[in-house]
C-alpha cells in the first residue's frame, strides 16, 4: 500500500480537489486513531501520535494507492478543550460530513476494552442517517485477555446493533487485523 500525506484543512477551502472516494476514520479521543492509520498504512509517522488525547485539530487527507483517500478527523469526547475550540471543531466536522461529496464510508473506531460511549452510538447513528457505510473497528484488542475478546466484541456488537461479524478487531501494537479492514473498505468502495 502506498500512502502519502496530501493536506490538512480547517475548512472546506483547504479540502483537496480530487475525485477519489474518501473513507473517514472517526472515534473518541484516545481510541488510537493515529496509531490505527499508521499501522493500516504500514507507516510509522504518517499520522501524528501524541501522548495526550485531542492532538488532531484539523482534517488530514492521505492518498492511498492513488485510488482513494483516508481522512483523519479530530476525536470527539475530549473535555479538556475550550468551548470555542470544541465549537470550531464541531463546525468543521459538520461541514465535512454534510458537504463532502467524495465521502463514501466511515471507519468507526471503538476501544475494545470498553463498551461504546453515548458519543460512539451517536456517531454511528449520524453516519447511518447520512446513508454512509459504517465499518466498525475494535482497537487495542491486544489489551483484552484472549479469553475475554469474543465477549468484548459481542458486547460492542449488541450495544451498536451491528452484527458481530461486522466488528473487526485490530491491534496497532501487534499489527494484526488490518487485512479484513482493508478488504471491507475495498468492498464498500467497489460498490460505487
Amino acid at each position: 500500500m502506498i500512502s502519502t500525506f496530501v493536506t490538512s484543512s480547517a475548512d472546506k477551502s483547504g479540502w483537496p480537489e480530487s475525485d477519489f472516494p474518501e473513507v473517514v476514520v472517526v472515534g473518541r479521543s484516545n481510541v488510537g486513531k493515529s496509531s490505527f492509520i499508521n499501522a493500516f498504512c504500514g507507516r510509522k509517522k504518517l499520522a501524528y501520535v501524541g501522548n495526550t488525547p485531542g492532538k488532531t485539530r484539523l482534517i488530514n487527507f492521505f492518498s492511498i494507492d492513488e485510488k482513494w483517500m483516508l481522512v483523519d478527523v479530530p476525536g470527539y469526547g475530549y473535555a479538556r478543550m475550550s468551548k470555542a475550540m470544541l465549537q470550531k471543531m464541531g463546525d468543521m466536522m459538520d461541514e465535512y460530513f454534510n458537504e463532502r461529496q467524495q465521502l463514501k464510508a466511515v471507519v468507526q473506531l471503538i476501544d475494545s476494552r470498553h463498551l461504546p460511549t453515548s458519543d460512539d452510538k451517536d456517531m454511528v447513528e449520524f453516519v447511518r442517517s447520512l446513508g454512509l457505510a459504517v465499518i466498525v473497528v475494535a482497537t487495542k484488542i491486544d489489551k483484552v485477555p484472549k479469553t475475554k475478546q469474543v465477549k468484548h466484541l459481542k458486547d460492542i456488537s449488541k450495544s451498536l446493533h451491528i452484527p458481530l461479524s461486522m466488528i473487526l478487531p485490530v491491534s496497532s501494537t501487534n499489527k494484526t487485523g488490518f487485512e479484513p479492514v482493508a478488504e471491507k473498505i475495498e468492498e464498500v468502495l467497489g460498490k460505487e
